[in-house]
């Protein structure tokens, strides 16, 4: 493994743990929220990499790549979505082997009241963060 050939001192260590630490507590706020919507945090992640994805984009395709997904894993998600009416597919007009995703206004509503909860969250954790990214400087 290459490295800028600098030696990890203890301040180092304790600040990468306390930041991968800070990481999780998110991670698991984040999962917690999703349950309480009714959502995987995976299927969560792909609702919003598909909000914020251009319309040519949202493709099975691109949830894969997003996610980091193989490609089969990425369609039974899209699959569970589209079973959870989260989810339409419609045939690409460029390209009809291909299937454009589109957001349900159920998933539209979901999202929006995820994403606000996690907002506040990222905001409370700013300060946390800010401090925590600065000791790698």
């Amino acid at each position: 493994m290459e490295t800028d050939g600098a030696i990890l001192n203890d301040e180092d260590y304790a600040a990468l743990a306390e930041f991968r630490f800070a990481l999780r507590q998110f991670q698991a706020f984040s999962s917690e929220r999703a349950a309480q919507m009714g959502l995987t945090p995976q299927q969560h992640q792909a609702l919003l990499a598909l909000r914020a994805a251009p319309a040519e984009d949202a493709t099975v395709g691109y949830i894969a790549r997003r996610l980091l997904l193989k490609p089969h894993s990425a369609t039974g998600l899209v699959d569970r979505l589209e079973k959870l009416g989260l989810v339409t597919r419609h045939a690409s007009a460029t390209d009809r082997r291909r299937a454009q995703l589109q957001l349900t206004p159920d998933a539209l509503d979901l999202l929006a009241k995820l994403s606000a909860t996690h907002r506040d969250e990222i905001r409370r954790l700013r300060p946390l963060l800010n401090q925590l990214l600065a000791r790698f400087a």
